[in-house]
């Protein structure tokens, strides 16, 4: 009757398997686990779903990446999953506690995840008075186990020496001592008491003899490393022996020499004090130890920083503003704002340090404008590049506990400058990332704001360093990707691209000139047209700035150089005739627009990192079952963007005699040219619904005519950014008219005279007034 019982307590159920390799988990065991194998993800997945309950088994083979039923043991522990929590890698810690030991009965399935049949291992067996014998033998040994390896805790023995039950017993104990898988597997899969009890025995007193010849050698480097510390006693009379005579060693002329330099130098208090405590450790140290190293490295640092080392600011406001505009044309905005500081600053010295943000498209001169800016005010420059940094001690430092720790970019860059108040560009800084590191954005908020940079503090330093005085300047090609606090704290000044009549004056004030010398040529040599430059600046060059520009009139001057070290010219001229000869063919047509009248085409402007250009919107019509099309890499703003236009231009179906029932028997295909580049936002709002309406009713659309701005479901108008870049690019194409949002009417004040003499900008808020303008009345096209 009692066999039944038990028979009656063996269940066969399934559950998800987790394969470990290298480990083997016992029950009452709590151990924390890395899974990142799909397979495995998969397995935990179903557990947390079910009861938390996953069977834990080890591999044959810890080196197979992907096991089969083949390579898996057949007896493993229910374990219960405690916590679970998500790395940033993709793999998953979980803390799992054993439960219990079972035999894998069957394997249900192998993908994605191993389910399997379980089978209780039930014991039948009573402790007997053999068995109690082996376990307090079991216990005297692990007793003696703990002693000799120190790593055991002395704990651990009072976990079990009340225990009775023999298989908890084991588990415990197998726990704490240094087994292979295969014996650890071996003990798990053993179910006789005694005989789980005799192979533990038999492993403890291999173990514990294997201790006793370790401590043994241990002992033996224990005398070695006293006779070590004899010598550099003896070592230590002898150098003191030397002294009482007299004859100073290196050591002791390399202390003196660091303390004349503390006396020398002025320095703040505390960093005094710090100095003085740092030179007391050194002369402690053996003088050829690894921490001596570290503490030389540290003062070096502190004394190579200009702590009380001030440039004279050069506040001739005239002579600056002369400097600037003899450095570079335009950007009349960002030379204002220096003169303002410089004014200010002249009248009053309790002025903070501005934090300038120079934003605009790559090329237009702001990494350039910083060291003109510290060459114009008499102080030190000093660049810092953040593109690319994703480490926290990139700007803080590292702590000196670490090997090879050293100061943060910010403390070696003042160190570079040589004085505490120079001009800090921070190059590039909507570049800057973060990882699992830290997150360098937020180190910077401490460095860029000028209520708490006074007190800077690197991790290497471990002192306040003054940050106030420097004339922060960053550059950044959008401040869509910097953070909102480190924003804050900035001055944004935006730098829009140049015009055509700019890049002309650019290019021959300053880059042909450099071009020329730097490739060894003079004036003399050749001579460029300023239609030649207008077609090297409209046909092959497409920039907002002027980077592209200048490496292009490089190869002028290469292909020149070349006729002239082969005696063929010393003097050329370059026209429009030949300078295809020079630059090749046209690399770009400059995004001229068509000009012509078409239904469903209208041109829009748009604004990337590179400047303005236009887009042209094409919708075509085409039997369907009323679906909308949307294509050229479009993104999820300008798509809604499109639905929005679309459900605009259907409240317009009866005024302009759309198709009847278009929208069932129609589909709808919007297409943006250049599919490979990808496009967002909502300043093609009002163009999206106008090529819509336009393709729906069969009216042509003015080839003149560009537009911008967003559009809501009501028809209202609502205005858009970047509107010097698009003006600038409507322009250049041989745009007429320019629709645009009352609302950016101000932006207008920014366009340069000349360029808004050559256009019509009609200012709308609704959709109506858009229609109106851009719709050519009485040329419908019949069908």
């Amino acid at each position: 009757m009692a066999k039944e019982l038990k028979n009656e307590k063996k269940k066969r159920n399934s559950m998800p398997l987790l394969a470990l390799r290298g480990l083997v988990i016992f029950p009452n065991m709590i151990i924390p686990l890395l899974v990142g194998r799909e397979q495995s993800l998969e397995a935990l997945e179903k557990a947390m779903v079910e009861d938390k309950e996953i069977l834990l088994a080890a591999q044959h083979d810890e080196t197979v990446e992907d096991p089969t039923k083949d390579d898996i043991y057949n007896v493993g522990t229910v374990g219960e999953i405690k916590q679970l929590m998500r790395l940033p890698d993709g793999t998953v810690k979980i803390l799992v506690e054993g439960l219990r030991r079972v035999k894998i009965a069957d394997f249900i399935q192998e993908e994605p995840y191993f389910e399997i049949g379980i089978e209780e291992i039930l014991h039948e067996e009573e402790v007997d008075t053999e068995i109690e014998a082996l376990m307090r033998g079991v216990i005297n040994s692990f007793e003696e186990y703990i002693k000799l390896n120190k790593v055991v805790p002395p704990e651990a023995m009072m976990t079990i020496i009340n225990i009775e039950d023999p298989d908890r017993l084991i588990d415990i104990i197998v726990s704490h001592i240094s087994l292979k898988v295969k014996q650890q597997q071996e003990i798990l899969a053993t179910i006789s008491y005694e005989e789980r009890l005799t192979k533990l025995y038999k492993l403890l007193e291999k173990e514990i003899e294997i201790l006793k010849v370790k401590n043994k050698i241990n002992n033996e480097v224990r005398k070695q490393v006293e006779k070590r510390q004899k010598e550099y006693y003896l070592k230590e009379q002898m150098k003191a022996i030397k002294k009482e005579l007299g004859e100073e060693d290196s050591f002791t002329e390399e202390i003196n020499e660091y303390k004349s330099k503390l006396e020398e130098l002025e320095l703040p208090e505390d960093v005094e004090k710090k100095v003085e405590e740092e030179l007391d450790k050194l002369q402690k140290m053996p003088r050829n130890s690894s921490e001596g190293v570290v503490v030389r490295n540290y003062l070096d640092c502190i004394f190579d920083l200009p702590w009380n080392n001030y440039s004279e600011d050069k506040l001739v406001i005239k002579e600056v503003e002369n400097q600037l505009n003899e450095k570079h044309y335009g950007l009349d905005d960002v030379k204002e704002r220096i003169l303002e500081y410089l004014a200010v600053r002249k009248l009053s010295d309790e002025l903070k340090s501005p934090i300038l943000c120079l934003v605009g498209p790559p090329g237009v001169g702001k990494t350039s404008l910083g060291k003109s800016i510290a060459n114009s005010i008499n102080r030190e420059f000093v660049r810092l590049s953040l593109g690319g940094v994703r480490d926290e001690a990139e700007i803080r430092g590292h702590r000196r506990t670490y090997i090879g720790a050293r100061p943060g970019r910010i403390i070696n860059a003042m160190r570079d400058a040589g004085t505490m108040n120079p001009v800090f560009l921070l190059d590039e800084i909507d570049k800057i990332t973060s990882d699992f590191r830290g997150d360098p954005a937020a180190a910077l908020l401490e460095v860029l704001d000028p209520e708490q940079n006074n007190d800077f503090t690197d991790h290497y330093l471990e002192l306040s360093f003054d940050l106030s005085d420097v004339m922060f300047i960053t550059t950044a090609n959008t401040i869509s990707t910097i953070p909102r606090p480190l924003l804050d704290r900035m001055e944004v000044i935006s730098l829009s691209g140049y015009t055509e009549g700019e890049k002309i004056e650019i290019a021959g004030r300053h880059l042909l000139p450099q071009q020329i010398k730097n490739h060894g040529l003079i004036e003399d040599n050749f001579n460029l047209s300023e239609n030649a430059l207008k077609k090297v600046i409209r046909n092959y060059t497409r920039e907002a700035g002027v980077r592209s520009l200048e490496r292009t009139l490089g190869k002028i001057c290469r292909k020149v150089a070349k006729d002239v070290v082969e005696g063929k010219e010393t003097a050329t001229r370059i026209d429009i005739r030949n300078l295809d000869k020079y630059l090749g063919i046209p690399k770009y047509d400059y995004g001229k627009a068509e000009g012509e009248n078409r239904v469903g085409v209208v041109t829009g402007l748009a604004w990337t990192q590179l400047g303005g250009d236009i887009l042209d919107i094409e919708v075509s019509i085409i039997p369907g079952d009323g679906k909308l099309i949307l294509t050229g890499k479009l993104g999820d703003v300008m798509k809604e963007s499109a639905r929005i236009a679309l459900s605009y231009a259907r409240t317009k179906s009866k005024e302009y005699n759309f198709p009847e029932e278009f929208y069932k028997k129609y589909d709808i295909h919007v297409h943006v040219p250049e599919g490979a580049i990808p496009k967002d936002g909502p300043s093609a709002g009002i163009t999206l619904a106008t090529a819509l309406i336009s393709a729906l009713s069969n009216k042509e659309i003015d080839g003149e005519v560009a537009m911008t701005g967003e559009v809501t479901l009501r028809g209202r108008v609502l205005p858009v950014g970047g509107i010097k870049s698009k003006v600038l690019a409507a322009h250049r194409a041989g745009i007429k008219k320019i629709i645009l949002c009352k609302k950016n009417e101000k932006d207008l004040e920014d366009i340069p005279d000349n360029i808004k003499r050559d256009l019509n900008f009609v200012l709308v808020e609704e959709m109506e007034q858009v229609l109106a303008e851009a719709i050519v009345e009485g040329d419908e096209n019949e069908d």
